[in-house]
């Protein structure tokens, strides 16, 4: 009878797992937030616990299972709706380096020793920081190397070209809403951004995603067509 028990609450808690999945949505790990890992290592923990204690109400675990998987799918939901929620769920980007200069109070921010920043970049292929123009600790604990234009792969360097400085692109613009401080540190005004989309036949309603260089404007509108085929199949 026991094994027949356990049987059928594994089978439980892996149909529950898979149906959590498909609310909040699949992530690869290197996507994962904070707050998204602590997530699943809760509801994988009350799935392994469903399976394995079978003196408790099967239902008990069940439902702290869908709980979970509604409270998270909400957030989530008012996240990718409200900017602020999303920052405050999420976390924000942190620039380490930009320009030659090490920001040492990001780094405490960002709770990064300097040898741990080190690591990571000899990882990425960088073992002199004089050939990185930008490095930023993204949301989800990665970093990401801007190079300096001369250390780029490829030629610049070696043809003893010098190519204009590439700057990281401000997004200014995210689902429909205008990113204030982003676009004021971008350069790019009020006025030239509405100036640009009205050229473009464009409300701020109508872009999904918007990005500044410092000289041009990359503009991506809000389409409500799906892609559904899955190409690789």
């Amino acid at each position: 009878m026991d094994y027949f028990k356990i049987f059928l609450s594994s089978l439980f808690s892996i149909i529950a797992l898979f149906l959590s999945t498909k609310i909040i949505g699949n992530k690869q790990m290197s996507q994962l937030n904070m707050f998204d890992y602590i997530n699943g290592i809760t509801i994988g923990s009350i799935a392994a616990d469903m399976a394995i204690h079978l003196d408790n109400n099967i239902f008990y675990p069940i439902i702290a299972i869908f709980v979970y998987t509604i409270v998270i799918a909400l957030i989530s939901k008012l996240g990718s709706k409200y900017m602020g929620l999303r920052r405050f769920l999420t976390g924000t980007s942190i620039i380490l380096m930009d320009k030659g200069k090490l920001y040492y109070s990001n780094f405490k921010t960002a709770k990064l020793d300097l040898n741990e920043f080190l690591t990571q970049c000899r990882i990425n292929g960088y073992y002199d920081l004089n050939d990185i123009e930008t490095a930023i600790l993204e949301q989800n604990g990665m970093l990401s190397f801007l190079p300096r234009s001369v250390s780029r792969p490829a030629t610049p360097k070696d043809l003893s070209l010098t190519p204009d400085i590439e700057r990281p692109f401000f997004t200014v613009i995210s689902d429909g809403k205008i990113l204030e401080k982003n676009l004021e540190q971008s350069g790019l005004s009020i006025n030239e951004l509405n100036l640009q989309l009205k050229a473009l036949k464009l409300e701020i309603k109508d872009v999904f995603a918007g990005f500044y260089d410092g000289k041009k404007l990359s503009v991506y509108p809000r389409y409500t067509d799906s892609f559904k085929n899955d190409i690789s199949q």
